[in-house]
């Protein structure tokens, strides 16, 4: 099974095939940055947006993906290019990754508390979501995101030589972080947090659906509420799927033998990649306010913008 699994960590693409994956994850990458940046930039040009809560957090999970796509996609060039890299690298490349990884789903469950409060208690929203507010609990995602993980860095550091940084691996956090019980215990923090935003996404998503009927002046607010509620658990469901790959991997390449680095291709753009894409879609392009700054902003001349 090692052996296999090790044949197939040395399995390499033809010159013309590593181009073409590396030509289009770039070329994703190129895009989904110029999105992001057109998002963060009407963000903070306009005062309207950084003095709204909502706003806020909107704009941290924007960033927040954009290092992580960075981040993953420079280790993907990076792999075709050196292959190898030396471990203290490529744990600084690990870290970051996995954080802006777990930040998300806590980001999510953040949001919607925010969405719930505005539809449930309009009249104490201004009280309980302020600014202030809002980078303390962005303060406390990071915080919660960055303690589990750290500790792998600090186990790797007490059980492995100094001379092991040194030496260069195929970078992979199975390859830098080895203690087998990082692994347990990896498992029940990913089960902690994504059954807790599971199940704060379903409670404010039932409670917001129960307002819903029974306010009459606000029901389209709380509609909107709820499908971004629901648009927040398809983020969950493909955030995910990155812990469901692996498993996904070995049955496709059972089903399909010798294509384990297409395999590979395709699950990358489908769980890393393709959920970056609805961050901007939800508040950027659904939120009429927003949507309106952005357009003015990126589509007509700058005269408008004075």
């Amino acid at each position: 099974m090692n052996s296999t699994a090790g044949q197939q960590l040395l399995m390499r693409d033809t010159f013309t095939m590593a181009f073409i994956k590396n030509f289009i994850v770039v070329l994703v990458w190129l895009l989904l940055s110029y999105i992001n940046g057109s998002v963060v930039a009407t963000f903070f040009r306009h005062q309207i947006f950084y003095e709204d809560p909502r706003y806020i957090l909107f704009v941290h999970m924007v960033i927040n993906d954009g290092v992580q796509l960075t981040v993953t996609i420079a280790l993907f060039v990076v792999s075709y290019i050196l292959y190898t890299i030396s471990v203290g690298v490529c744990c600084f490349f690990i870290l970051v990754a996995v954080f802006t990884t777990r930040s998300t789903p806590v980001n999510l469950a953040g949001m919607a508390m925010e969405r719930y409060i505005a539809i449930c208690y309009p009249l104490r929203h201004a009280q309980i979501c302020t600014v202030r507010r809002a980078y303390m609990l962005i303060a406390t995602i990071w915080l919660v995101s960055v303690l589990p993980d750290i500790t792998d860095l600090f186990v790797t550091l007490a059980t492995e030589p100094l001379s092991f940084f040194q030496t260069n691996v195929f970078c992979l956090r199975r390859n830098v972080f080895k203690d087998p019980v990082l692994l347990y215990k990896r498992h029940a923090f990913d089960g902690i947090y994504f059954s807790l935003v599971f199940l704060t996404l379903l409670c404010t998503y039932l409670r917001i659906v129960f307002a819903a009927r029974a306010l009459s002046t606000e029901r389209t607010s709380a509609n909107r509420a709820t499908n971004t509620i629901l648009l927040h658990g398809v983020q969950l469901l493909m955030c995910m799927l990155s812990y469901l790959s692996p498993s996904v991997e070995g049955i496709l390449n059972i089903i399909f033998p010798g294509r384990i680095l297409e395999i590979r291709f395709v699950n990358y753009l489908i769980v890393y990649i393709l959920p970056r894409f609805l961050s901007p879609i939800i508040y950027g392009v659904r939120d009429k306010k927003f949507r309106k700054y952005l357009r003015r902003y990126f589509v007509c001349d700058g005269n408008s913008l004075l």
